[in-house]
């Protein structure tokens, strides 16, 4: 799993049938100091996140349940939640967009 922050949107019509109707967003994980991640990612989105919000991002097999299609789809990211707040050990804390977050008091 990784927290990430949604930088963009994907559109592409030219695709394999599996991935018919699936929303794609272009996300950028955040490491463990709350920084962002010099890596980007495409996940599938059932949630409607917005570019700028945080989201919780899942692989694999949790990605393919989430999309609902099984192993019928060409697709293994996808956003398993837009988050509220994350706390981090040392008190900064990250909220749904950068607008929110906090550093320690």
């Amino acid at each position: 799993m990784h927290v990430a922050t949604v930088i963009g949107t994907l559109w592409s019509t030219k695709k394999d049938e599996s991935l018919t109707g699936l929303r794609f967003l272009v996300v950028q994980p955040i490491t463990a100091d709350g920084a962002p991640s010099a890596e980007t990612m495409v996940a599938a989105d059932n949630f409607g996140a917005g570019i700028g919000e945080r989201v919780l991002v899942v692989h694999g097999r949790a990605a393919r349940n989430l999309i609902g299609r099984g192993h019928d789809v060409g697709m293994q990211t996808a956003v398993a939640g837009i988050i509220d707040r994350v706390e981090f050990e040392d008190g900064h804390m990250l909220g749904t967009t950068a607008e929110w977050d906090s550093e320690p008091s």
